[in-house]
Parts: C-alpha cells; structure tokens; sequence
C-alpha cells in the first residue's frame, strides 16, 4: 500500500505528463512546482506551465473504511489516510505573450482530460518507492470550476498578479497507517458446549439490574446500623451486595436477604472502620453456576450527631457516628453560619468549635462531612419537621 511519499508521487507524476505533452505539443517547455509567487523567477524567456499544490482534504468517503484485503472480519485496524489533492496549474510563454500562454494552458488541460484515470505505470516511474501505484483505488483527476472570487482569494494569498489558471482535484490518495492490525484468534464455539448466544422473549435485559434504592423513613441518605432495600430486575440469586467508598482500600460485603422480592442489607454498626461520604452498591448474583454483577448505584452515608456540650469558654463539642477521618472534609452549620472544627490530627469521635462569634439564641445544628449532612429533617411523621435533637441553645 502507499506511504507518505504518495502525495509527492502524484505530483510528480502529474508533471512528468504535463513535461512529456509540452514537447510533443510546443516543442519544448519548462514544467515546475513552486507556488505562483515564486514560479516565474528567471524564466520569462521560456515557455512554462506551472503546478501547484494548493490544498489537501481528508476525503470523507474512505475515512472510517479499512483498507482492502488488509482487514478481515473480526479484525480491527487504523483506517488510511485518505486525501484529496487540489492543483493550480498556471500557463507562462515566452516574453509573456498570452496567445502562447493560452496554447500552453489549453495543451495542459487537454492532457488532463484525455488522462483522468492516472496509470499505475506512470505513477511508477514517476516515484516506485511511494507504491502508490499498487493502489487498489484508482487515482482520478477531476476539473474543479473556482468563482472569481475563489481564485481572488487564491491569488492575493502570494500577492502577485493573477494568471489565467485552472484547477483540478486529484482523488483518492490513500496512505495506509503504520500502526499494526490488531487479528484474534478465531473463535472455535460460541458460549458453553457451542450452544451459541441466549435469547428470551421479552426486551428486559438479561443481567441482573439495580433501579433503586429505598432509605427508611423516605430519609435523603443512611446512617449506619440502618436497612437499605434495593429494588430491580433478575436479583434472583444475589448471594452478596458489595459496598464501595472512595476512602476504603477494601470493598465491604454484606449478604442480603430477600423479603417481598426485594433485597435488604443493614449497614454494619462499625464507626471506626466505615466512613460517612458516598458509596456504591453493587448487588453480587449467582445463577447457573455463573456470578454475575449488577450495575452499581450511589447512595450516601451520613453522619449523626449523637451528643453536643457546650462549654463555659463558649465553645462547643460534638460526639457523632462514625468516627471523623484526618483526611475528611468537615464542617458545621449553625443556622445559616458555617464553622470549621478545631485541628485534630487522629481519627476521632469527637469535635471541638469555637462559637464565640455566634450570637445567643436557637439553632440547628447540622454536620457535614465529604459533603454529606447530617439528617435535620424527621420524615417519620406528616408533615415533615426538623429533628428537635439537633438543636441548639446559646
């Protein structure tokens, strides 16, 4: 296949015919490739066609194919580099005489007409080692029609004087990637005793899905030693539900239990080693002799304030569920007011704030750790109402 001398063979071989047909035609000529400012210098005594390449452009059509008989089924590979080349070819006689530079434009257009398709063993002599010739996509040569105001802005680009010109589109250029085609072994059975794929009859998926998940109480979150139902699809054989926290090196395993063909957890009562902060649940299936997993859902953890103290130089203590980590991020907000704690450098149950600045009155209080709150509102009764437990008397 071609590499990257492909578009330095289709200009060479473009003008090997533009140099054999000058002979033939005019006796004789000068063929160049310079861009149009620079393509007349020390030349105005000689005839002289001039080409140029002026653009290039994935060509949409072969960029997402692999190549021909490169990729097979089942097989990936880096698609080619397709391109398509766009030309300017420029006419010059001989003292500038313009009915010799119209001859000389005419005899270059007519080669082009009379050879669209270019041969692979033009291509060949032009330049071998590009092995554009062994192309299987033929290269094509196209007449492309450029308004008057296309070829102003073509020109003033080189600011020189504009010459009668024409264009051309030279397509496909396909340059074939470096990067090798990936090829797995082939595939001797399809599933267990090559009994193929498995269908069913409905549109549920097959895989054990998680659709929700229920707190008591229509709480926003869970707080340790609290159930947690999960809710979904094809959960028949969950033999275990695996906790996950971003905190935690280990994932947490809990065995539910299935009550109105839904699954229940409690969340272990172990504040020293769970976290507040959010987590994923993904429910663990055994069926068939086969686990599966279940997609994961988020659900958050949060802390509890158990007991408050204020003391006499005007500063409060909290003791809350589960143990604060150093890492963590914590803060506490008194009414509409946000408080950082005081320094502390261990794991611990235990947080100390200055609330000097706080003025006397009635507040709630609520704790929030890895951006989880503490739970304010009791939804255990209609209407919902703020827990009285969590509030504060300055």
């Amino acid at each position: 296949m071609s590499n990257s001398l492909a578009i330095a063979a289709v200009t060479a071989t473009l003008r090997n015919l533009l140099d054999q047909g000058v002979r033939e035609e005019l006796g004789g000529g000068v063929v160049t490739a310079n861009p149009p400012d620079k393509a007349r210098q020390s030349r105005e005594g000689r005839n002289q066609l001039n080409l140029f390449l002026y653009q290039t452009v994935a060509n949409a059509a072969w960029r997402n194919l692999d190549m021909p008989n490169r990729v097979k089924p089942g097989e990936t590979g880096q698609p080619p580099l397709a391109l398509n080349l766009y030309y300017l070819i420029t006419a010059y006689a001989k003292d500038n005489d313009d009915v010799i530079g119209h001859r000389l434009l005419g005899t270059a257009m007519q080669i082009f007409h009379d050879r669209a398709l270019l041969n692979p063993e033009e291509i060949k002599r032009a330049l071998a080692e590009s092995n554009l010739h062994n192309q299987i996509e033929r290269v094509r040569i196209t007449p492309q029609t450029l308004s008057i105001e296309e070829l102003s802005k073509l020109w003033s680009i080189f600011q020189t004087q504009y010459r009668i010109s024409a264009a051309y589109e030279v397509a496909v250029i396909l340059i074939d990637s470096k990067r090798p085609v990936k090829a797995p072994l082939p595939v001797l059975t399809r599933g267990e005793s090559d009994r193929g794929v498995e269908t069913q009859a409905d549109v549920t998926s097959p895989f054990p899905t998680l659709e929700s998940l229920e707190f008591p109480n229509r709480q926003s979150s869970l707080r340790l030693g609290e159930s947690l139902v999960l809710q979904g699809k094809r959960l028949e054989g969950a033999n275990a539900v695996l906790l996950k926290n971003s905190r935690l090196t280990q994932t947490v395993t809990l065995a539910p239990t299935l009550e109105a063909n839904q699954l229940k957890i409690e969340l272990p009562l172990q504040p020293e080693t769970l976290p507040a902060g959010f987590y994923t649940a993904t429910v663990q299936v055994q069926t068939e002799g086969k686990t599966r997993y279940s997609n994961a859902l988020s659900f958050s953890v949060a802390p509890f304030i158990s007991s408050r103290n204020v003391l006499p130089n005007r500063q409060l203590t909290l003791t809350c569920v589960p143990d604060i980590w150093v890492e963590q991020s914590v803060t506490l907000l008194i009414g509409d007011r946000e408080l950082a704690p005081e320094p502390f450098s261990v794991k611990t149950n235990q947080l100390n704030f200055d609330i000097r600045e706080i003025l006397p009155g009635e507040y709630f209080l609520r704790l929030r750790v890895d951006g989880v709150d503490s739970l304010l509102i009791d939804r255990s009764v209609t209407p919902p109402v703020f827990d009285s437990n969590q509030k504060i008397i300055l």
